[in-house]
């Protein structure tokens, strides 16, 4: 539409109301999750997180790579595809913000200052990728495997595998060959990792020596991509922190740590009875028995069916459960029926929950 300097004041077009960005520090819970994204008052300038930013790049320099990439925020951490930017949740730059975050998650992904630098590391590592493309080499597709393969929604991975380093929780290198050179950098550029002696006689050497020699001569040249578009920058997404949360929570479901206190409450009685075992108790006395059966009939490696019912004595305790003293065979039945379930689900779709339909 064009503007007609001939048009009162009254029949001109009015330009929409500017929307003042809100203090986190000023507003309830229940305020912030009616506020968009777009709309906080928040920057990468936050003293902890800066201060993080700054040690990426300095641990860049020391070893010779001039690239910085740059940091926004966004609503995850990540490195958009093929993009050599970084982008940092935006909890991390409040304290205000990471209190809810923890609130509504029950953690906050890269709060601590060390798991803060090793997810900077990592995604540092895509982003360094991207920017001098080394996925189209022949070497970085012999060592990591091909970039075009597909992500899958879901990953087994081999817990004794010494084919990948061991960085990020759940094996992450062993996700996709980009997550696989991801974190094989991110040892590579942590100085406190001692690689070289650490991964001694693994096949992984061979990546981190690979990312060693590559990273000396990318010293000396220039990024083919210096610089990528920011996907789901904060100040551009609309969407209020209550449909973000909905979305994240039925999203990672399976991985909190109440995901199972529908099922616990189910086998083991709310209210204690007289001389009632701890749940807790019990399933530390039973656990081997149950974990070898639940292996035995569903195929599952012991390994994830150790960790599940770890998972399960941990929440257990938590919540208090109790078993009654004249009948614990049946909550163990049931117990050995839900993980076999869990391990049968998880063997064959890599997640613990069917997908509701």
């Amino acid at each position: 539409m064009t503007n007609n300097p001939e048009l009162s004041s009254s029949e001109s077009v009015s330009k929409p109301p500017v929307r003042r960005k809100a203090d986190p520090a000023k507003l309830t819970d229940e305020q912030l999750l009616g506020l968009r994204l777009c709309d906080l008052d928040i920057s990468l300038d936050h003293a902890p997180l800066a201060r993080s930013i700054a040690q990426l790049y300095r641990e860049l320099d020391a070893r010779g790579i001039g690239f910085h990439p740059e940091c926004y925020l966004a609503d995850e951490w990540l490195c958009p595809d093929k993009e050599p930017v970084i982008g940092i949740p935006f909890y991390l730059a409040h304290p205000r913000l990471r209190a809810l975050e923890k609130k509504i998650m029950l953690e906050t992904e890269g709060g601590a200052p060390r798991e803060r630098m090793m997810l900077l590391r990592h995604e540092c590592g895509h982003a360094l990728n991207y920017a001098y493309r080394l996925y189209r080499r022949k070497r970085w597709r012999d060592l990591f495997g091909h970039f075009s393969a597909d992500y899958p929604d879901r990953y087994k991975y081999q817990p004794y595998s010494k084919r990948f380093v061991r960085h990020l929780e759940g094996w992450y290198a062993q996700y996709h060959p980009d997550e696989d050179f991801a974190e094989t950098f991110a040892v590579w550029l942590d100085p406190q990792s001692r690689w070289a002696q650490r991964y001694r006689g693994w096949e992984a050497l061979k990546k981190l020596e690979y990312v060693d020699r590559t990273m000396r001569d990318l010293a000396r040249q220039t990024p083919l991509k210096p610089t990528g578009e920011k996907h789901w920058h904060m100040a551009a997404l609309k969407t209020t922190l209550r449909t973000h949360y909905k979305r994240k929570r039925s999203f990672y479901a399976e991985y909190y740590p109440d995901f199972h206190d529908p099922y616990l409450r189910r086998i083991f009685p709310a209210e204690p009875a007289p001389g009632a075992i701890a749940a807790a108790t019990l399933l530390r006395r039973h656990r081997k028995t149950v974990a070898d059966h639940v292996a035995r009939y569903t195929g599952e490696k012991k390994y994830i069916v150790h960790s599940v019912l770890k998972d399960l004595t941990a929440r257990a305790e938590e919540l208090r459960l109790t078993a009654h003293p004249d009948d614990l065979m049946d909550p163990l039945l049931k117990l050995t029926a839900y993980c076999a379930t869990l391990a049968m689900n998880y063997l064959h779709t890599g997640t613990f929950q069917k997908e509701k339909k």
